[in-house]
């Protein structure tokens, strides 16, 4: 205590104490720059972030958005990186859209789930899923799992029409069957909701958007029937109508108009 009174009431101690303290002082400033300087460095530093160039509706699948490039690759700072976003496409893999994303957004593991049960995750482009109602035997029920293929095969009574599109007179209505498409896979069978009496199940098939419509008509207007495939090695002879006549004659399908206006 004494010392400290010695060097403050003499001058030359007075300089000692204003020269130790504004080393402390340079010190100091000398720190908080070089920890600041790091700050703004590391804050600077250069990252690559996919940033997508449209809006990415919900439930796209990841694959989809990196095979149609729906991202660009942008370098940013690292300041601006959002948690979880993504540098590499191949971060895509395996994931789908769980909210919608908007153009110039940061592409994150936020927004793309690894599982999703959503079929829409599963198609892209032309591909549709259609779901048709089948009773046991129709629709295989038992038989028929996810991950199998089937022919589809519709069955309906026509009736003659002549070449203004109206009925025939007296004509009868003729049962004719016909394969609608070959070689569909099933994704889904729902019979949770099935009615104990008819025992029906909901058959989820994947297809293109044309033939979407025609099983949906089939099943609206005639009777569809699943034929189940073999799991390897599957071969298919070439289609044909069956009318009583091929069934039970072996003759050819009786020659249909092409249009109204009876161009055969």
């Amino acid at each position: 205590m004494e010392i400290a009174h010695k060097l403050v009431s003499t001058r030359r101690g007075s300089l000692y104490i204003a020269v130790i303290a504004a080393l402390i002082a340079g010190l100091a400033i000398l720190i908080y720059l070089n920890r600041y300087r790091q700050n703004l460095q590391s804050g600077t530093t250069p990252v690559t972030v996919l940033i997508a160039r449209q809006t990415i509706p919900k439930g796209t699948p990841g694959s989809v958005v990196a095979a149609k490039h729906l991202f660009t690759a942008t370098t940013i700072r690292e300041s601006q990186l959002r948690d979880g976003a993504f540098s590499d496409a191949a971060s895509l893999t395996g994931r789908v859209a769980t909210s919608q994303v908007f153009a110039g957004s940061q592409l994150t593991a936020g927004e793309f789930s690894t599982s999703s049960s959503a079929l829409a995750a599963t198609i892209s482009d032309r591909q549709r899923i259609v779901s048709i109602p089948l009773d046991t035997a129709h629709g295989l029920s038992g038989d028929v799992e996810v991950g199998n293929h089937v022919d589809i095969y519709g069955a309906f009574n026509v009736i003659p029409i002549g070449p203004d599109g109206a009925p025939v007179n007296g004509g009868q209505a003729r049962p004719v069957l016909k394969l609608i498409v070959p070689n569909v896979p099933v994704v889904a069978i729902d019979s949770g909701g099935a009615s104990l009496a008819s025992k029906t199940s909901n058959v989820a098939l994947q297809v293109n958007d044309v033939e979407a419509g025609k099983i949906a008509f089939a099943s609206d207007n005639g009777k569809v029937w699943l034929s189940l495939r073999p799991s390897v090695g599957a071969r298919s002879s070439k289609p044909q109508i069956v009318t009583l006549e091929t069934l039970l004659l072996g003759v050819r399908p009786v020659t249909v108009l092409r249009g109204f206006g009876g161009r055969r």
